[in-house]
């Protein structure tokens, strides 16, 4: 039981029965540091050698992120977006570039040389490069709050192969 109180929560303990038992929850681990560091920014360098265009992380099973693929690819005639698939190597390798995990397929990411997006904010930096008037849309969709657009992609993203469906294997 706790009690609040004007300078905050006080716990207050009341005797337990014998046959109580106390269980312990383990909430998260700390993984030991090591010293085999990979430097991913430097490690996936080499994308953005020959070819300095941001690269479109999508998960390549969704039929909605292939068809936003798809779209994008229609709407940028100038070609200056690159593809690839959250699950390929080489998505894996850029997804842990812009600090996530190898395995989140849970957002589109766009990977530029120098930063990256996610969610809501890669969509409309997306908006941005493809052709009229799509960047004329981002610029007014960015004085939406980010956690709005964010709760928004967020429910779409939850339920996109409940709405949308998958297929078996990368479209593109």
């Amino acid at each position: 039981m706790a009690l609040l109180v004007p300078g905050g929560c006080v716990r207050v303990g009341f005797p337990r029965p014998v046959h109580v038992r106390r269980r312990l929850t383990t909430f998260a681990t700390v993984s030991p540091t090591r010293g085999d560091r990979v430097d991913w920014v430097e490690t996936t360098s080499g994308f953005f050698e020959n070819d300095t265009r941001p690269i479109m992380l999508f998960d390549g099973v969704c039929n909605l992120c292939n068809g936003g693929v798809k779209f994008v690819r229609d709407n940028d005639r100038n070609r200056r977006i690159r593809f690839e698939a959250l699950q390929s190597e080489a998505g894996k390798k850029l997804l842990r570039r812009s600090g996530r995990a190898p395995d989140d397929i849970s957002s589109v990411v766009l990977v530029e040389q120098d930063r990256s997006f996610i969610k809501s904010e890669a969509v409309v930096k997306i908006m941005e490069y493809i052709d009229l008037p799509f960047p004329q849309l981002a610029f007014f969709l960015q004085f939406v709050p980010l956690f709005v657009r964010d709760f928004l992609y967020d429910n779409v993203a939850n339920n996109r192969y409940t709405i949308f469906g998958r297929s078996d294997a990368c479209e593109i």
